[in-house]
């Protein structure tokens, strides 16, 4: 006897799990489950992804192309910092006016890049901004009118530098 425990024979020593183990094994699986879902995780948008939030936004309506001038340079340095600006035809009265202006891309983590809703007290239909892009991709952007259509523009960018970037290593 030593202390206060018997010697038991070699070979039949019985292993006993402590609470520490089983929490540090707990720890264990937990981290190596949310590492594998993050590693599996896309970081890019597809087209398919970018026509179904689209398809969200106008459901079974058609959309036009005309009325709608997107400008993105089309070759940008940087996708940090891409400026956007999204103008509309329209006289913006109370009979006929844009309700809101959506913009999609093809390869960021998000396809759906901003929605803004106007009213005809906004004066005119044009928002402008800043966006991120990851990679050389189409944007589209698409005016909601108050008569219910829905008239879009696209244009290519290439990106030599790009932004979103969500793979670990």
């Amino acid at each position: 006897m030593v202390g206060n425990r018997m010697e038991e024979p070699r070979g039949k020593r019985r292993a006993v799990a402590t609470r520490r183990d089983t929490l540090t094994g707990a720890g264990a699986i937990a981290a190596g489950v949310a590492l594998s879902t993050l590693w599996l995780r896309r970081a890019a948008a597809t087209p398919a992804d970018m026509q179904a939030a689209i398809a969200n936004v106008v459901g079974d309506a058609k959309v036009n192309v005309g009325r709608v001038k997107i400008e993105i340079p089309p070759l940008v340095e940087n996708g940090n910092t891409v400026p956007c600006t999204v103008s509309v035809d329209s006289p913006m009265t109370p009979e006929a006016y844009v309700k809101a202006i959506h913009v999609f891309n093809e390869k960021n983590p998000q396809p759906n890049v901003i929605s803004a809703r106007l009213s005809p007290r906004a004066g005119r239909a044009s928002i402008a901004t800043r966006i991120r892009l990851t990679d050389t991709q189409t944007v589209v952007a698409i005016a909601e009118m108050s008569d219910g259509t829905f008239w879009s523009d696209s244009i290519s960018v290439i990106i030599t530098l790009g932004a979103c970037l969500e793979n670990l290593i």
